[in-house]
């Protein structure tokens, strides 16, 4: 669990969509072994989920919850709103959490549901779960729920949501003494997925 603080999630809900970005830093003790990791996982058509924690784990972790969803679906016909994949989510992190080979990982999961439209929501390694409409993991996101505090509005733009992120990646560049140089930005949306450009030190300019 040594480097899961270092790594950063955000996350923004608004009325039309749910907009995550997560850094693209893979390190190992005092060394980066690389700078554009997948972090943010698709794990239906309109669900996907951002998670940091020690590489074996997130990888692993993520597979098991995405193949378990994709299961439901194809036993029952139909897939699992953001709601119940974060409360499935949730009881697999607490009963890992009970067992001799706990994850420990970091969540944010956003998906578009038909009836209730957007929805975020917040976990952490000890199986807490929250529906929120903003939210941020690691020593970053101590720097970037200010800005979002100060800027969030339920009605935001595409546009408007990506660049309260770009404002909170430049906080995170700024201020944190680990270099963050890459954040991946994916959002979700009535339409589906769609993935926006990365967000690095030359796109802030």
């Amino acid at each position: 669990m040594s480097n899961i603080n270092l790594q950063c999630l955000l996350g923004i809900q608004c009325n039309d969509f749910v907009m995550i970005a997560a850094d693209q830093t893979n390190s190992h003790s005092i060394m980066v072994m690389k700078d554009d990791e997948e972090k943010i996982y698709k794990i239906s058509d309109k669900l996907v989920m951002g998670v940091v924690g020690d590489s074996g784990d997130t990888t692993q972790f993520a597979e098991y919850i995405a193949k378990n969803i994709q299961l439901y679906k194809m036993r029952n016909g139909y897939e699992l709103g953001p709601t119940a994949a974060a409360n499935f989510t949730r009881r697999n992190l607490a009963e890992y959490l009970r067992s001799s080979s706990p994850y420990f990982v970091n969540i944010l999961m956003g998906g578009y549901d038909k009836e209730n439209g957007p929805e975020l929501y917040f976990m952490d390694y000890l199986a807490s779960s929250i529906k929120v409409p903003f939210a941020a993991h690691g020593f970053g996101g101590y720097l970037s729920l200010s800005v979002m505090d100060r800027y969030y509005k339920k009605d935001l733009t595409e546009k408007e949501a990506y660049e309260i992120l770009q404002k909170c990646v430049q906080e995170v560049h700024k201020r944190l003494f680990v270099s963050l140089p890459n954040f991946q930005v994916t959002v979700v949306k009535r339409e589906g997925i769609e993935v926006l450009p990365v967000i690095n030190s030359s796109s802030l300019k």
